[in-house]
């Protein structure tokens, strides 16, 4: 069954990011998938939707998508910001459409 990983940073140590690393669920319903869909044709088709609301509507399915094994809170201070909307998106992305780039396929070999 295919998995996917986020990084969260928990703290600063010495300048550098100490990380808090969690694992998808190794079953992930079909009806996650369906929201991850529709959170998607939401976000790229309604144009009244502010960028917070956007931000909050991700957030919120990123922490669903891992069983709230971290809170939103801790996923809004644990992103990178210059990297944090991607990452949000590519979190979505696997759910809805099963796709992951290759770096990440390798690291996550090297976790499970």
């Amino acid at each position: 069954m295919k998995r996917n990983f986020i990084k969260l940073v928990k703290e600063m140590k010495d300048d550098k990011p100490v990380f808090d690393t969690f694992l998808t669920p190794t079953f992930i319903p079909f009806k996650k998938m369906y929201e991850a869909v529709d959170l998607m044709d939401e976000l790229q088709n309604n144009d009244k939707l502010s960028e917070k609301q956007a931000f909050d509507m991700m957030f919120d399915m990123v922490v669903d998508i891992y069983n709230k094994q971290f809170t939103k809170e801790q996923l809004m201070n644990g992103l990178h910001a210059p990297d944090a909307v991607q990452e949000l998106q590519s979190q979505i992305a696997f759910i809805a459409e099963g796709h992951m780039d290759e770096q990440r396929k390798n690291e996550l070999a090297k976790m499970v």
